[in-house]
């Protein structure tokens, strides 16, 4: 391969991990609230600590509905916000906006799930020492899930990867857009099968540290 093609593939890998974690960032800042909204709203026999059946109820709805939207028709969708935001709807900076509105509910449930298998006994003691709510997500739910939180945000992360290789297909940039342009179309085998291995050693890496991070906060207990 010439020095210009792999500078190609180096500034392509950039531009993923760019997509990545921006989007990983903003998704949390959105799924983050919205997962802990759904918890707390639940049923109180599944830890919810401010019942609100109707409430849970719709944000369960809109969350399942987002999250089975196909990425690559939700991205199209979604053309007119990011030119709204970000004054394009193509390139790597406005693939940050669907990803994130993709990613969101994905987090919502991973926090939500996280927050139930904390021990129910452990939200009554700080109860019965006069925490609030808002102390006892804070204080005693996020701590006591941030293991299970940990392996999330790294399914996420995952997750985000292929999400931005498939932007890919209609000029998100990064290194979906390089096997597509410059491997599929101009038939260069070399460069898609390049493209598709510094995906895997990306996903492989960010499992890797997820899990080992994830057992680290376990053993922390």
């Amino acid at each position: 391969m010439s020095a210009k093609i792999l500078l190609l593939i180096w500034n392509s890998t950039l531009q993923t991990l760019s997509m990545v974690f921006f989007s990983t960032l903003f998704s949390l800042v959105l799924g983050l609230p919205l997962g802990v909204l759904l918890f707390a709203t639940g049923e109180e026999e599944q830890g919810g600590i401010i019942p609100m059946p109707l409430l849970n109820s719709v944000l369960s709805r809109i969350v399942n509905v987002l999250r089975s939207f196909p990425f690559i028709i939700l991205m199209i969708l979604l053309f007119p916000l990011s030119r709204l935001l970000i004054g394009t709807s193509i390139g790597t900076t406005a693939t940050i906006v669907p990803l994130s509105i993709a990613a969101a509910p994905f987090v919502a449930r991973i926090i939500e799930t996280a927050l139930k298998e904390v021990d129910p006994g452990v939200v009554q003691a700080a109860r019965a020492m006069g925490s609030t709510n808002f102390q006892i997500v804070r204080k005693v739910l996020i701590p006591e899930a941030m293991p299970s939180l940990v392996s999330g945000v790294a399914l996420t992360i995952i997750n985000l990867i292929g999400y931005s290789a498939m932007a890919g297909a209609i000029g998100g940039g990064g290194l979906g857009d390089l096997a597509i342009r410059y491997g599929y179309q101009r038939f260069r085998g070399d460069i898609m099968l390049v493209a598709v291995i510094v995906i895997l050693v990306l996903v492989e890496i960010v499992q890797i540290a997820g899990n080992r991070l994830s057992a680290r906060l376990l053993a922390r207990r």
